[in-house]
């Protein structure tokens, strides 16, 4: 579903400066390679410059001072700082989330002792467990379980199956995917001579607002205390975070990390793809670091790009790994060293 606006209507909400038609009909957003009649693309690298000229789109959104450089082939062409991002809050307003209306599901489960607003929607087996409380306009899909005095503020989405243990809480505008479960005790056990005897897990989960989190992300409870998603934090899919982790505000985490217990990360820092944290380890706040990294246990990780197992910082890696890339030679050419040592020893008079 998309709501049509005009060229002049968008570069309006996002403060551009139009060039060309203003009246332009605009129905969709759409990639600068197939965007045709109708539909609007953005171009914010030099070397796409050429495609974009080409571009069947109605409207193009491109850097400041791009526009003249573009011609006259499009009908509007819109000059903006950032257009990726203005491209994101055009495709907010063409293509609005959707919006249900409030409604229980007659197969849903709700606690008698469960506070519901008016306006939220549960769908289809829900269950909703003794004195939860879901907020307004809180969109609630198929499938998913909340349990004992679990707290949803407004304008969330639980997408299919999201699962919620007692206790937790969850803030305004926050979205979860599929699968998402949050809650499950965290992983800690004390050793006897007869095996593992599990630690309390009676801590809970604080989730701020505006945070979203990827399918089959699961969030471990405290042991005691809580663990906490910092407001405007946005997790990947499949992302682990272990009981006692504080992740700060703003802070965005790809796919397939694994964030052991007692981790701190704080506001601000981005974390790629399959990095795997130690326990009681600090990310600083404009620390990066890059995708499959390994950081130790108590490591402080602190502002600038990091990478490697273990991590370093980026500079160090690329060195280290020119030094690795060099290896065959330098085996061949410690060989010769020998081969040529041998030679002058067998050369010297013997004792």
């Amino acid at each position: 579903m998309s709501h049509s606006k005009t060229a002049a209507e968008l570069a309006a909400h996002v403060n551009g400066q139009l060039t060309g038609a203003g009246d332009t009909p605009i129905e969709r957003v759409a990639d600068l390679e197939n965007a045709v009649a109708g539909e609007i693309a953005y171009v914010d690298n030099e070397k796409f410059f050429d495609l974009a000229s080409n571009s069947d789109a109605s409207c193009l959104l491109v850097p400041e001072g791009v526009a003249a450089k573009l011609g006259q082939n499009h009908p509007a062409t819109i000059e903006v700082a950032h257009p990726k991002l203005a491209f994101s809050l055009i495709a907010e307003i063409l293509h609005p989330p959707l919006r249900r209306e409030p409604a229980i599901h007659e197969t849903a489960v709700v606690a008698t002792t469960a506070d519901v607003a008016l306006s939220a929607y549960l769908g289809p087996h829900v269950c909703v467990g003794e004195y939860a409380r879901i907020g307004v306009n809180t969109r609630i899909e198929a499938g998913t379980v909340l349990g004992a005095n679990v707290t949803i503020g407004a304008d969330c989405v639980l997408h299919p199956n999201v699962v919620l243990y007692d206790g937790v809480s969850i803030g305004n505008g926050v979205i979860l995917h599929a699968g998402v479960c949050i809650g499950a005790d965290g992983f800690g056990y004390v050793r006897d001579r007869m095996g593992y005897y599990k630690f309390p897990q009676i801590g809970t989960v604080v989730i701020e607002d505006e945070v979203e989190i990827g399918a089959h992300t699961c969030i471990d409870r405290a042991a005691l205390g809580r663990t906490r998603i910092g407001r405007g934090t946005k997790l990947d899919n499949m992302v682990h975070v272990g009981h006692n982790c504080d992740i700060g505000e703003r802070v965005v985490i790809a796919a397939q990390t694994g964030i052991s217990g007692s981790v701190t990360i704080e506001d601000d820092a981005v974390i790629g793809g399959q990095v795997g944290f130690g326990d009681h380890t600090r990310v600083q706040k404009g620390a990066i670091i890059g995708s499959k990294a390994g950081i130790l246990p108590g490591k402080i990780v602190r502002p600038g790009v990091w990478w490697g197992i273990p991590v370093q910082p980026l500079d160090e890696y690329k060195r280290m790994n020119a030094h690795l890339g060099r290896l065959p030679q330098m085996r061949q050419e410690i060989k010769e060293l020998k081969k040529a040592l041998e030679e002058v020893r067998a050369r010297l008079p013997q004792k």
